[in-house]
């Protein structure tokens, strides 16, 4: 009975060493006799108890490995303190096993070594704005190299770079400075903006000004024009009147009288003004003097 049960025993103990559960995104590595003997799948596999072990297993996901602090010398002789994060992803089971003893470790190293590298070619200004540059040589260098190590590099990212305390200070200077400069120029700008606008308004208030003046003068020479047109007018027209009337019945009666009261009109205002009055020999004949008068209307009439 005992032995039987040892063998139940063995038998189950046996099975459970054949059956072996490989979860998803993983790899097995199978030796047979100490040998490499096949990669085991995702899934149910069976091996042969005692000539086959598990050797290795790898996960097949992606993976971050933190790059540890670490002092680099720029171009200009300035030490920063550096550290970063690098993704990678194992591709190939066989040679992640076979190809190097830790890849994880070669790969912190190899990120540390490119890093010093890539960062002694760039000045101390330059180390902050070629970070994507330093990113892509990393992973380019490291890539290359981990071919044979069955990993592949993804991405590598710069976290902090940390410079000297006495360089942060001068940075600090300089960066109060540029924008103390900034604020200087934008200044300059809108006082000369500002003059410019007031050298416009000027110039716009002289233009309007010179044309208002100039449709004043226009409004005011058209109004003299239509003024003196409108006197004209009226006068030719008197005229006319004058000359109807005088053709009429009784016209020329009207005439004389009206020259005789102009001519004792006048010689009242010379006597009035002057205390010499010369007069004519015939003024006391005032019939012959408005008969001389009368000539010449009738003359002028009888030209027109």
């Amino acid at each position: 009975m005992s032995v039987a049960y040892v063998l139940l025993v063995i038998v189950v103990v046996t099975l459970l060493m054949a059956v072996k559960v490989v979860p998803q995104q993983s790899a097995y590595i199978m030796e047979r006799l100490g040998r490499f003997h096949g990669v085991l799948q995702p899934g149910i596999s069976f091996i042969i108890p005692f000539f086959d072990r598990i050797a290795y297993k790898h996960s097949l996901k992606e993976k971050a490995l933190d790059i540890p602090e670490q002092i680099c010398i720029t171009k200009d002789n300035v030490q920063v303190r550096m550290d970063g994060v690098i993704f990678i992803q194992v591709i190939d089971p066989q040679k992640a096993s076979y190809g190097i003893n830790d890849y994880n470790f070669a790969v912190s190293q190899l990120a540390q070594t490119t890093m010093r590298s890539e960062i002694g070619k760039l000045d101390l200004d330059r180390t902050f704005e070629e970070r994507m540059t330093i990113n892509r040589a990393v992973v380019q260098a490291i890539d290359e190299a981990a071919i044979s190590w069955g990993v592949k590099v993804l991405r590598y990212e710069i976290k902090n770079i940390t410079p000297p305390q006495s360089v942060l200070v001068a940075m600090e200077k300089q960066m109060q400075a540029e924008r103390e400069r900034r604020a200087v120029i934008l200044q300059s700008d809108g006082e000369k903006q500002a003059a410019i606008n007031l050298a416009e308004g000027q110039k716009q208030k002289v233009v309007l000004e010179s044309e208002g003046l100039r449709a004043r003068q226009i409004n005011e020479a058209e109004g003299e024009a239509a003024a003196l047109l409108s006197v004209a007018e009226a006068t030719a027209q008197s005229i006319r009147l004058v000359a109807g009337a005088i053709n009429t019945e009784g016209g020329m009666d009207a005439v004389q009288l009206k020259v005789a009261e102009n001519l004792v009109e006048q010689f009242g205002k010379l006597a009035k003004t002057n205390n010499t009055l010369i007069l004519p020999a015939n003024f006391a004949d005032m019939g012959s003097l408005i008969a001389s008068a009368m000539s010449v209307v009738k003359s002028e009439s009888n030209k027109k």
